[in-house]
């Protein structure tokens, strides 16, 4: 006979929706580990600290869309030269949304995310 034990710790951790967040800042030193260890955190410490399944999955499908926007962006430069703005759009974002969600977090309050589509529900 097997005991599974179902109760697991939940504790508030606001310093690591923190840093979730600000995590994202590592694409432009690493140029890839703005997705990946966003996705570690969360993946790690969905079921053990409150909120982090809400923020991890904003911080993933923004990570998402922004690959999207360049993947869609670069090509568009050379058919259209208006991928120049969906570029420039995708680096601003890149740069203010993480750094006010960061702050949203220490407050306790919910992500919003600009012009992310949802991939994780």
């Amino acid at each position: 006979m097997e005991i599974i034990n179902h109760n697991t710790a939940v504790r508030e951790d606001r310093n690591l929706l923190v840093v979730t967040h600000l995590s994202q800042y590592l694409d432009f030193v690493t140029g890839f580990g703005g997705l990946i260890v966003p996705l570690v955190l969360w993946l790690t410490t969905r079921d053990t600290v409150v909120d982090m399944n809400e923020h991890g999955k904003a911080v993933i499908n923004f990570q998402l869309s922004l690959i999207l926007y360049v993947i869609v962006g670069i090509p568009a430069i050379l058919l259209l030269g208006a991928g120049i703005l969906l570029l420039v759009f995708a680096g601003v974002l890149s740069l203010v949304m993480p750094a006010v969600n960061a702050v949203r977090a220490s407050q306790g309050e919910s992500p919003s995310y600009f012009g992310t589509i949802r991939f994780i529900a």
